[in-house]
């Protein structure tokens, strides 16, 4: 009688752990995710002709723990995101692009669906929905440059992105355990959007907030930070000019300055790999574009091209015309965005879902 009541024990004590481990795990239902991150940076802002959004759904319903980010989804990187046990995939670049015609076990890219829908993973891509919004890819590339005024070189046609009038401000938080007071005082604004992100400055790692914010809220985002000076310190306001597709930049400095002292984040986080230039050549305005830059930046008057890859007839066009250019190559100028969208994810989910980045994820071309 004893040994039963002690099994009873024992198992009523497994089933409560369970149910406890159970609750604690946070799920998203799939079609809510995917929602949220349209709010977070719409589909709209992508090109027409880009393929991008859900591309793989599992059967329905299906439900989200753990959200896998990558820059471009290869077999090896699939192989890590089953091991990791993630739920969807995000990947930067489209791992479908042109239309297939069977899914077979012949091509690696259909064997990228055939394992996703197997092990039910669902694979997302924003690709240039996240070069054009504005806290994207192009934005994290020009924060590379330092402190400096932009705009788009190619506004968007978005239909649903905000108004003219439209204000980023960006802050660092002074102080870590400030951060949860700050944000949810500003969320109370009505017309303010905040994500948050780490960034170093001064050799030292930050947390910077950025809001998105109208006209009216922006007054009193203003005043906020007026009556709290303990909280913050950097602060910048930007007027948006619709989506910041790709950015020009200005600011003054020589270009052997530019490379070698104010701007090392371009040589060392950019891994860049070649570049023609002027050393006593002054850099008021850089054109940037991340990835493959060649059509956006071609005929653009700038001092200074940046960006991934651009054709070798367009960089004699560029030399002609006494413009440096910089080649990163096409994916070192965006893979280094997904751990600022790492974090932004958490602030933007509430931290309802786990959110890792690819170990395995490398640009294909190594520079020797």
């Amino acid at each position: 009688m004893l040994s039963s009541r002690v099994r009873l024990v024992a198992t009523t004590a497994r089933l409560v752990h369970s149910q406890i481990y159970s609750s604690s795990r946070s799920f998203m239902d799939l079609k809510a995710l995917l929602c949220s991150l349209n709010d977070f940076a719409s589909l709209s802002f992508a090109e027409s002709w880009d393929n991008v959004g859900l591309l793989v759904e599992p059967s329905p319903p299906h439900t989200v723990n753990t959200l896998f980010l990558t820059n471009d989804l290869t077999e090896e990187v699939m192989e890590e995101a089953l091991q990791k046990k993630a739920d969807l995939i995000l990947s930067y670049h489209p791992p479908i692009f042109r239309p297939m015609k069977r899914i077979t076990w012949k091509t690696w890219k259909e064997r990228l669906v055939i394992r996703a829908l197997e092990n039910r993973v669902g694979i997302y891509s924003p690709h240039t929905a996240y070069d054009a919004a504005p806290q994207g890819v192009n934005s994290w590339l020009a924060k590379g440059l330092g402190v400096c005024t932009s705009r788009p070189i190619h506004p968007s046609k978005a239909p649903d992105y905000p108004t003219e009038g439209t204000h980023r401000v960006e802050f660092s938080v002074t102080h870590t355990q400030d951060l949860d007071k700050v944000v949810s005082s500003l969320k109370e604004i009505a017309g303010v959007s905040v994500t948050s992100f780490s960034a170093r400055a001064d050799d030292e790692e930050q947390t910077r907030l950025s809001l998105n914010c109208t006209q009216q809220a922006l007054m009193q985002v203003v005043a906020f930070l007026s009556q709290n000076r303990q909280f913050y310190q950097k602060t910048e306001i930007l007027s948006l000019e619709k989506v910041i597709k790709d950015i020009l930049c200005y600011s003054a400095v020589l270009f052997d300055k530019f490379i070698c002292k104010k701007h090392k984040v371009v040589m060392k986080a950019l891994l860049v790999s070649c570049f023609l230039y002027r050393e006593e050549s002054p850099v008021k305005v850089v054109a940037l574009c991340a990835g493959s830059g060649s059509s956006v930046l071609q005929g653009t008057d700038a001092d200074l091209y940046l960006t991934g890859e651009m054709s070798h007839h367009d960089v004699l066009d560029a030399a002609s015309q006494g413009i440096s250019v910089i080649l990163c190559e096409h994916s070192n100028t965006e893979r280094g965005f997904l751990s600022d969208l790492r974090d932004m994810l958490h602030a933007h989910l509430e931290n309802k879902i786990n959110i890792i980045l690819s170990e395995t994820d490398r640009d294909p071309l190594h520079v020797i």
